[in-house]
């Protein structure tokens, strides 16, 4: 008896452990393929961490209300995360970092923005010229950078690119 209950108990907590484990890098792609597919959109995918701040304000810029309706209307946008500290390694997406690794940006720093079509065919990333992460960009020659790229990958209206450029570029105090 005291073995069945062991067997149960060990079954009970692999479970939680499996429903608690982070979704795999592979299957978050996968679901925003088949979503840009069906909308006929192309995918933005942030590699971040939860500790990143510059990640943070990437993500807060694109939610903002000016600026949100025009990466909802072109892109699934989709969020890996990456290069957690020890204590948060749990959170981090199975696959994730291997995926930076073959894109050459694992040592880019975070937050690091790739945007495929929906076939998966990358189509810009967020180096640029030199080769450098753009990151959250937050200069006027960054956004510039970032704004082109999204206009090689979407419909980027003038007044679109003027808010993204309000929005994103970081304010002298």
């Amino acid at each position: 008896m005291k073995l069945k209950s062991l067997l149960l108990c060990l079954l009970f907590i692999g479970a939680i452990t499996q429903a608690s484990a982070q979704e795999s890098a592979d299957k978050i792609l996968e679901k925003a393929f088949t979503q840009a597919k069906k909308e006929k959109k192309n995918v933005f995918v942030m590699y971040h961490a939860s500790w990143c701040k510059w990640c943070k304000k990437m993500e807060n810029n694109m939610e903002t209300e000016t600026v949100k309706p025009f990466f909802d209307k072109n892109y699934v946008t989709t969020f890996l995360v990456v290069q957690e500290s020890k204590d948060k390694k749990h959170l981090e997406n199975p696959g994730a970092d291997d995926i930076l690794k073959k894109s050459k940006a694992d040592n880019s720093g975070i937050p690091f923005w790739q945007i495929y079509d929906a076939n998966g065919k990358l189509l810009a990333d967020s180096f640029n010229a030199k080769g450098e992460n753009l990151g959250c960009p937050a200069t006027v020659e960054e956004v510039a950078e970032f704004t082109d790229k999204l206009k090689k990958t979407a419909k980027l209206s003038e007044k679109d690119r003027k808010k993204i450029e309000e929005v994103f570029v970081l304010k002298k105090k």
